[in-house]
């Protein structure tokens, strides 16, 4: 009996301690880190604002820049315009990965900017150079020349965050700079039509115009995300903001660096998407261009690719990716139906043409 009242004893300790860790975890749940202070004074040193300007042409409308409106910036702005009529500013959030000076930032942030100047912390104002750019990806890096080694930052990895994990974004929202906010991962692999490669992150930490470019940290001050896109009807944070996976932006930015600019796969064909609820499987071919890899290889209008080096590709946007991942030069073997007869089909993969908007 002793033995036995014991081992109740002992279990109701041990569901007693259970319940204590249960209540302590739910109750971190709920307020979350006692302060995000000492990871702010760990990342923020990194994390830099980014001003552009871009010369008007003649008959070019002079706007402000989303970023600047209603913020103690915009009468600077307008009095620079007031004097200086040939010149825009932008501004946008970037983030040194390398003390030599090699800082992450989105690309529409540089745009086609003519001169770059990155503001640290601490005021000191550099000129910046582009060492390359990725359109698709909204990916750019850029070069400073600072005096001394930067304060840096490094890449974590977002394929080991999840759907609630913390994080915590710094940037220069409406131009103010120093800024962090803090929320959760509230999704993963959003497409928001922004290009053929998105799988972005879904983040409820605030993001505003001005934010584009700078970095989101896990809790151990890693990037996991590079900010770039919002959702909101008036312009400023309602809690859905997008952040490109470092999974993606990391080793894209290892090839700006070694090359300049991305080297991506390219057949030359349109494809379309099966109609909603079809139960067929591959890609049409909606088109092939005269003279692309696709035509060379004898691809025609309305072949239905359904592998690609033996994966299989049920999207349009499946395919793209596929393809585009591919160096060019290189064959890749297309499985595809033509009049319902199965075939495969070799292609020397061609180099995809840079789009740039006028």
């Amino acid at each position: 009996m002793r033995a036995t009242a014991a081992a109740r004893g002992l279990g109701i300790v041990t569901l007693a301690a259970t319940l204590l860790c249960g209540l302590a975890a739910a109750a971190w749940a709920r307020v979350g880190p006692e302060s995000f202070a000492p990871l702010v004074k760990k990342v923020l040193p990194a994390v830099v604002n980014i001003a552009v300007t871009q010369e008007l042409s003649t008959g070019d409308l002079l706007q402000l820049p989303p970023e600047l409106r209603g913020t103690p910036f915009e009468r600077q702005f307008r009095e620079l315009l007031r004097h200086r009529h040939e010149r825009v500013i932008g501004a946008g959030s970037g983030f040194v990965i390398d003390p030599s000076g090699i800082i992450v930032t989105a690309n529409h942030v540089i745009g086609s900017a003519q001169q770059i100047t990155v503001s640290l912390i601490d005021g000191t104002q550099l000129p910046a150079r582009v060492v390359g750019n990725d359109e698709l990806t909204d990916i750019a890096v850029i070069k400073v020349e600072p005096p001394h080694p930067l304060p840096s930052v490094r890449w974590g990895d977002s394929r080991q965050v999840e759907v609630g994990d913390w994080v915590l974004a710094a940037g220069n929202p409406f131009g103010l700079g120093g800024t962090v906010t803090s929320g959760i991962i509230s999704a993963r692999g959003r497409d928001i039509g922004a290009g053929p490669f998105d799988d972005f992150l879904q983040l409820d930490a605030p993001i505003n115009p001005g934010n584009s470019g700078g970095p989101s940290f896990d809790m151990d001050g890693n990037v996991v995300g590079v900010n770039t896109a919002i959702v909101s009807p008036s312009g400023g944070s309602v809690g859905i903001g997008f952040a490109i996976p470092s999974e993606i932006a990391r080793p894209i930015v290892e090839e700006l660096l070694r090359n300049g600019s991305i080297a991506r796969g390219w057949l030359g064909v349109s494809v379309a998407d099966r109609p909603e609820g079809s139960t067929e499987h591959g890609v049409p071919i909606a088109g092939v261009e005269r003279n692309s890899p696709a035509a060379r290889a004898g691809i025609h209008p309305g072949d239905i690719v359904i592998a690609v080096n033996n994966e299989r590709v049920d999207s349009a946007r499946e395919l793209i990716r596929n393809i585009a991942a591919v160096h060019p030069g290189t064959v890749v073997h297309l499985r595809l139906l033509r009049h319902g007869r199965e075939m495969d089909i070799p292609v020397a993969v061609g180099r995809r043409p840079v789009i740039r908007a006028d």
